[in-house]
């Protein structure tokens, strides 16, 4: 790397929008944080860690395993656990940036005993930046923030600038799964996505046989909106 290409990297800044931080956490949701954070978080994320992005070394982060999958904003963790429950062999990053979905998280991953998790309490741009090329075999992005204002739509998951760096860590014929309640996402969704190496395989009102609802699509369906389920696949 060259050292304008290093410096270019050292002071690169990205706008982040939404929540870091909700309501007081309880007293074991601390616990969970002080004691487990540190070992499940990936290393070498943060650019302080890494300046100069190099790629993560994913399996000796998983040790055997067969594959490695993503899901962008895990939210309260029951779709991730759920996956790593179900999928011992492979092994699942989860990036959220909400502390108190991290905490509701590792307090689910402690019940279910399940060690095949790897997480990053950050922005997912960043996790994509140091996965290595082609290292995803399938990713999730369920309930993604709707950003209802019009002029809030670029900020949206399914945009380029988050869309081509998601490409470039799947391999190709890797599952993109999107799982939203919201008509205009899923419109934005149809016309960015393919845009960006991807084409849509299936869509409508049917879950993925290994899906679980979350607590989001449950809220969803007791306000009377309905759930959209869209998979993509990198060409």
């Amino acid at each position: 790397m060259s050292e304008d290409s290093q410096d270019q990297v050292q002071t690169e800044w990205r706008n982040f929008y939404g929540r870091r931080h909700g309501k007081t956490l309880r007293d074991s949701q601390r616990v969970y944080l002080s004691e487990d954070l540190a070992t499940l978080s990936l290393q070498g994320v943060d650019r302080e860690e890494n300046p100069e992005r190099l790629p993560l070394d994913l399996a000796e982060v998983f040790g055997g395993a067969r594959e490695f999958w993503l899901e962008i904003g895990f939210g309260g963790g029951e779709h991730l656990v759920h996956m790593a429950a179900s999928y011992p062999e492979i092994g699942i990053i989860g990036a959220e940036p909400f502390v108190n979905g991290v905490a509701m998280l590792l307090g689910k991953i402690r019940a279910a005993g399940v060690t095949n998790l790897a997480i990053h309490p950050g922005d997912a741009r960043d996790l994509m930046d140091v996965l290595p090329e082609g290292s995803v075999a399938k990713a999730f992005l369920n309930y993604p923030d709707p950003w209802p204002k019009r002029r809030h739509h670029r900020r949206r998951f399914v945009t380029q600038d988050h869309l081509v760096p998601l490409a470039r860590v799947l391999a190709p014929g890797a599952e993109f799964r999107i799982a939203t309640d919201i008509p205009d996402y899923v419109r934005q969704a149809v016309q960015e996505v393919p845009k960006a190496g991807f084409e849509l395989v299936a869509q409508g009102g049917e879950p993925w046989a290994d899906w679980i609802s979350t607590r989001y699509e449950q809220k969803a369906l007791r306000e009377g909106r309905v759930p959209h389920y869209l998979t993509f696949r990198r060409r």
